[in-house]
């Protein structure tokens, strides 16, 4: 079995448990604060360490006390770092209310920046599939990230964009869409970037671009998965919701690592499913024992 190359972040989660998310000129307090290791790559490399499918986790680690923070977790974890700056690590305010539901604030430092000649640092005949997130595409050094893919056009691309999938340039977009990625997006994500109401109007809007399968995730209704546009609808786990950090991670990660066991993407979304339940069911976006 090949590697997986998961490029991307790994940051300090400030996990941060309200009641509600305050209003302008509110005077709120806060349930309790905890930092806790995250960040869409680690995320998913850790549910490729779970199933055991051998990964390169390609993300830099900067200085200060979030990027202190994340080394030791890397340390921890005994994960190489490969990626080291004097350039400051940000971190991510995850705002968690009653609900569960997650509101994301982040502010951006080196685990988002990707140096053009780090690349040549890899063996890349050694894998065959590649995980991206959009958060990194979108910075401005995005550009080297695209650049290596388009150079190694035989690995598989798993393109999670996130919400800032709006923000990403369209020049870059085009860029990524042209090398026939496999799109993960949940619902508000893939409506609003193909302002379509219907899902399956977007769906048709956006493979008329990409040429490959899409993955939609519904929340607390399942996941769809859409190849030459016929649809495979798996429902979700039940399960009491603490918070929702890393759900769409951990959904990626699975279905990255049970293809890359050869697994059929009908199981490959059926453990998805059973995964994302799991992670959504603690506190924090990854297995708080996995190893």
């Amino acid at each position: 079995m090949k590697k997986t190359f998961v490029i991307g972040s790994s940051v300090c989660d400030v996990i941060i448990r309200v009641h509600h998310l305050p209003q302008s000129q509110a005077d709120e307090n806060i349930l309790n604060q905890i930092f806790s290791i995250g960040g869409c790559a680690y995320n998913v490399a850790s549910i490729l360490r779970y199933f055991h499918v051998p990964y390169t986790l390609f993300s830099p680690i900067g200085s200060g006390i979030y990027g202190d923070f994340v080394k030791q977790k890397f340390i921890e974890n005994d994960i190489p770092i490969l990626l080291e700056t004097k350039q400051k690590n940000g971190c991510c305010y995850c705002l968690v209310d009653d609900s569960g539901e997650r509101t994301f604030m982040c502010e951006h430092g080196a685990e988002y920046v990707f140096q053009k000649i780090w690349f040549s640092l890899l063996e890349q005949e050694e894998y065959e599939q590649v995980y991206i997130c959009g958060l990194e595409i979108e910075e401005k050094t995005g550009d080297n990230i695209i650049e290596f893919l388009e150079h190694h056009p035989y690995m598989k691309i798993f393109f999670a964009p996130g919400p800032r999938i709006n923000e990403i340039s369209k020049d870059k977009i085009a860029r990524l869409f042209a090398l026939h990625p496999i799109l993960h997006l949940n619902l508000n994500e893939i409506l609003s970037f193909t302002q379509q109401n219907c899902l399956l109007d977007a769906v048709h809007a956006l493979y008329q671009q990409t040429q490959h399968d899409i993955i939609v995730t519904l929340g607390e209704k399942g996941c769809s998965y859409f190849h030459d546009f016929q649809e495979i609808f798996i429902p979700a786990i039940k399960t009491e919701v603490v918070d929702t950090i890393g759900a769409g991670d951990s959904h990626i990660g699975t279905i990255i690592a049970l293809q890359a066991m050869q697994k059929d993407m009908l199981e490959s979304l059926t453990r998805a499913n059973q995964i994302a339940a799991k992670i959504v069911s603690q506190q924090g976006a990854t297995f708080q024992k996995i190893r």
